[in-house]
């Protein structure tokens, strides 16, 4: 498998409850948000990544969300987040979502033990050896509290279940040093939106996007053409998302994201705790955004539908 080009965090949306943040997985808010995933020509999403508040997931919600994105992915690779700070935990997290239908999963580097290289190697063999799907590392210190160094991701790409990393260090070194692993069964992912049309123009494959839950025909653009090596076209796409950039990194991810959701229907504000709604010191910034959103496909996301005869089973 090879997974490349303009993927999606996808955000997880809930229902508005009385009990602020502690509301239900709203599904047709999920469908809409798979859907203009596909309309929009976006290549692969991610399902309860650390976007999608995967951590805050049940294994049965989980299990949901994979079972009801998969009818509508279409030509989409549909990938799951299953990293955890237990290896067990993270297999057993791998073999469900391969039950359920997901393609690869997107396997976070353990957060909180700050597990050593030689123990990051010996987890990621074990998801590889025994969770049953192709793993795609991930790497996020910022995060996670470690750092998966390229020395381990260069053991790491020999494995034959192993067929890439999304990076999220926005150093040009790390991502230079990266590139150099590349191959046909490897591949270079960037996790960072506003660097990725560095990362791209010098020869990584793809992203995996938080901002293109928001804009995913402009970010397909972006790779289409960075992948291309249109240099200028790049700059001209980044000056018009930095807007979106800036505040979707006011407060950690996903709150700004999902009051941008809640503006257009797709799901409550609130995340689950402990993470908390959008602060009110933030929210000019939304209000200074939208005017600019109001104009791009954002605005037709309310006019997306869903077939209704769609009844979420597994394709």
């Amino acid at each position: 498998m090879r997974i490349t080009g303009s993927l999606t965090a996808l955000a997880t949306p809930f229902v508005a409850s009385s009990a602020a943040s502690d509301g239900a997985i709203d599904f047709d808010a999920w469908a809409r948000l798979v859907e203009a995933q596909r309309v929009g020509g976006t290549q692969g999403v991610v399902v309860a990544g650390s976007t999608g508040e995967g951590s805050a997931l049940d294994d049965s919600e989980l299990q949901r969300l994979l079972e009801r994105a998969l009818p509508l992915a279409g030509p989409m690779h549909v990938l799951a987040g299953t990293g955890l700070s237990s290896t067990r935990k993270t297999v057993a997290q791998t073999r469900m979502a391969q039950r359920a239908g997901a393609q690869a999963a997107l396997v976070v580097a353990p957060p909180y033990v700050r597990p050593t290289q030689e123990g990051l190697y010996a987890h990621y063999c074990r998801v590889a050896d025994e969770g049953g799907l192709p793993v795609m590392l991930y790497n996020v210190p910022t995060r996670t509290g470690c750092d998966l160094l390229p020395e381990t991701v260069s053991r790491l790409a020999q494995h034959p279940q192993i067929i890439g990393i999304k990076e999220a260090r926005t150093e040009a070194e790390r991502m230079s040093a990266l590139l150099q692993l590349r191959a046909e069964h490897f591949v270079v992912l960037s996790g960072d939106d506003p660097s990725a049309g560095r990362a791209m123009l010098a020869g990584a494959d793809g992203l995996i996007s938080v901002a293109s839950n928001i804009a995913p025909a402009t970010l397909r653009r972006l790779c289409d053409v960075a992948r291309g090596g249109r240099a200028e076209a790049v700059a001209a796409l980044e000056a018009l998302l930095a807007p979106l950039f800036a505040f979707l990194g006011v407060e950690p991810n996903p709150i700004p994201l999902k009051a941008l959701l809640a503006r257009k229907g797709l799901g409550s504000e609130h995340p689950r705790l402990p993470l908390t709604a959008l602060a009110a010191d933030n929210r000019p910034a939304l209000e200074a955004l939208l005017p600019a959103l109001a104009t791009t496909e954002f605005a037709a996301f309310t006019e997306l539908s869903v077939d209704p005869a769609f009844s979420g089973e597994t394709r």
